[in-house]
């Protein structure tokens, strides 16, 4: 049993037979009053999003996953398919397990598999990852006073923005949690 003011980005708990991702927690503080904790969650089954507010010190039924390395294969049209990498054994999953991923995702990328009980639930990536330049705006000289970047696309069909000199075909690195231009990769 975890205390809901110990729960974080992130963690997960089981609440009425229910999987829940914490994906904001606010400790809030009334002056005389006790201190509540305000968690927007996301239900890991259905997709679904809501707010719920509890009382400091209730006890919630943290959640043990398990974590596997597994090498993403290919997409079919309705499910990614990946490799344990030590186990050789297969698995298809949903676009809603993948989504959050997607913009960052490669053919043979080898990613973490997180289950429950043998339920696929998420995947997550490593905090960086590099990818490829597709295509990217080009870049006017003197344009540096009012935007010093500038829109490009990634091999994933990520859109985003990045300095000026990154060019078509450069190799650079990618923030997997923000979604942002790390650095180019020297190659």
């Amino acid at each position: 049993m975890a205390v809901v003011q110990a729960l974080r980005k992130g963690n997960m708990f089981e609440e009425d037979a229910q999987l829940w991702r914490v994906l904001d927690h606010q400790h809030i503080k009334v002056a005389r009053g006790g201190a509540t904790i305000r968690l927007k969650l996301r239900n890991v089954r259905t997709g679904s999003t809501v707010e719920k507010t509890y009382n400091n010190n209730t006890r919630m039924q943290d959640v043990r996953l398990e974590s596997d390395e597994v090498e993403y294969l290919y997409f079919d049209g309705d499910l990614y398919h990946f490799m344990n990498t030590e186990t050789f054994d297969q698995v298809a999953l949903t676009p809603t397990v993948v989504e959050d991923v997607l913009p960052y995702m490669v053919d043979n990328q080898t990613v973490t598999l997180e289950s429950y009980e043998g339920e696929a639930l998420n995947v997550t990536l490593p905090t960086t990852v590099d990818l490829n330049v597709k295509w990217a705006e080009a870049a006017i000289a003197g344009d540096t006073a009012n935007v010093p970047n500038k829109q490009i696309e990634l091999e994933t069909g990520y859109k985003m923005q990045a300095p000026m000199f990154v060019k078509e075909g450069d190799i650079i690195r990618v923030d997997t949690r923000t979604g942002t231009y790390v650095t180019r990769v020297q190659q």
